[in-house]
């Protein structure tokens, strides 16, 4: 009995003994892949590593199912859902080798129970049945995924660090930015976006981009009052022009291009009337496109960062009513008079943007969109009703 009792105590302590020696060779790190070229790729990548010194995997939350019932449809209602893969590190990067993006791993000090809670967590989150989750552009995205697992098995002393500090960023100037060398992109998101999209985020907020939370982690101590990261390694260099450093300002542009589209029709209304009648049909049409899409984002779809765009103001969707009246203004008086208040409207809209805009603190973020329609509202209204005062 006493040889039986002896076998199994060291059977146990052997057991702990390699127990203990597997989770000190445990690693846990942040692998952050640059922007890519294409569109989508802009906001760059991560995803957490767990080597077991036998084979790392990496926990990638980006993946996302096309032939997913209704998928192009849940797409243009902002309800996305992604998916976390678990592949070996290896196959994970070899995507990103072929795209020239830039990789690295930033492998961090923690005791062996974080190392264990993390793996365990990304392990039940990455079985089939809990591996999808409702995606947010913005506040639920790959990065605030990889930023929450890590503070969970940090017990929030990392959420509470990041909250303390900001960087002065917003969803807006950082959607902007990263979206710049895809000029319709950036533009698109300018416009696109509400007052939501200005609101002035803390480093937790900010992470919603791969490398600003990498660059918090830089910053951020760890469990035992030292740095959290232990070491930065490169992984794939980076073979692309990189994204601009801080958002691009163009007020100046703005300006310029607004005076320029304000004198062309000036010009043209001087010496064709018939041709600015066609351009001012023009800039309606495609003001009350834009009007139409904005306003049907905001009560359509959960596109949250989208509501209340006060660029409704500048691109109102009563333009599109303007141009609908044009062409019936002749039949009575009162479709004409309906005309002549249509034309008002859309100029007094895009006044009323500029009132609300110094009027009001902390609004939305959108002078050079006043810049550049400001000037020919005022033009196209004046023209038009200038033309019916004639008749």
């Amino acid at each position: 009995m006493a040889n039986k009792a002896l076998r199994r105590f060291c059977a146990l302590m052997l057991g702990l003994l390699f127990a203990g020696q597997a989770l000190a060779e445990l690693r846990v790190g942040v692998m952050t892949m640059q922007p890519g070229a294409i569109f989508w790729e802009r906001f760059g990548h991560n995803a957490i590593i767990i080597d077991d010194g036998n084979r790392p995997i990496s926990y990638n939350f980006g993946f996302f199912d096309p032939t997913e019932p209704g998928f192009a449809g849940n797409f243009v209602k902002g309800r996305m859902n992604y998916v976390l893969a678990a592949l070996p590190l290896e196959q994970d990067l070899d995507y990103y080798r072929r795209a020239g993006r830039g990789v690295s791993i930033q492998w961090l000090d923690l005791d062996d129970a974080q190392k264990q809670k993390i793996q365990s967590r990304l392990v039940f989150l990455a079985k089939p049945e809990n591996a999808r989750y409702r995606y947010d552009y913005f506040t639920n995205n790959c990065a605030t995924q990889v930023r929450d697992v890590l503070d969970e098995a940090l017990d929030g002393q990392l959420k509470r660090q990041m909250v303390a500090s900001s960087l002065g960023n917003t969803y807006r100037s950082e959607s902007v930015r990263l979206a710049w060398p895809a000029k319709w992109m950036a533009l698109g998101f300018d416009l696109g976006m509400g007052r939501a999209g200005d609101k002035p985020l803390n480093r937790w907020q900010d992470a919603f981009i791969p490398m600003r939370l990498q660059q918090s982690l830089r910053e951020a101590k760890g469990p035992s009052g030292g740095p959290l990261v232990l070491a930065e390694q490169p992984v794939l260099p980076d073979t692309l022009p990189p994204p601009p450093a801080e958002l691009p300002q163009w007020s100046l542009t703005a300006t310029a291009i607004g005076l320029a589209l304000a004198a062309v029709f000036f010009f043209i209304a001087r010496r064709a009337p018939r041709w600015a009648a066609a351009l001012q049909l023009g800039f309606w049409g495609l003001c009350g496109l834009i009007g139409t899409v904005l306003a049907l984002v905001w009560a359509f779809t959960e596109h949250r960062f989208a509501y209340a765009n006060e660029n409704l103001l500048l691109f109102s969707p009563l333009a599109g009513l303007a141009l609908i009246l044009y062409f019936g203004r002749k039949r009575s008086e009162l479709c004409r008079k309906a005309y002549l208040l249509a034309v008002k409207a859309v100029a007094l809209s895009a006044v009323f943007a500029v009132l609300l805009k110094f009027g009001s603190t902390g609004g939305q973020s959108n002078m050079i969109w006043i810049l550049i329609t400001l000037p020919l509202h005022w033009l196209v209204a004046k023209t038009a009703l200038q033309a019916e005062a004639r008749k």
